[in-house]
């Protein structure tokens, strides 16, 4: 069980990491004090990033259903 609460505190730290870096992104976009070529950049920065947060959620969510759900034994 004290891995589970490990994994699960390890993937909240990774999912606000990313977050934070998405949002630092989309603040400058929002404020535009860049270049065009820089604009188009972070917007596709900010997908990959967005699709990587998904990535990491559902990576979690497959590994406790692989470990504590599928091949729990039944008493």
């Amino acid at each position: 069980m004290i891995e589970l609460v490990g994994f699960t505190i390890k993937t909240i730290g990774e999912v606000m990491v990313g977050f934070t870096a998405i949002m630092v992104h989309h603040r400058v976009w929002k404020e535009h004090k860049i270049d065009t070529r820089v604009f188009a950049e972070m917007k596709r920065e900010r997908r990959v990033g967005i699709t990587g947060l998904i990535l990491i959620v559902l990576g979690y969510i497959l590994q406790v259903a692989g470990e504590y759900v599928l091949y729990s034994p039944v008493y």
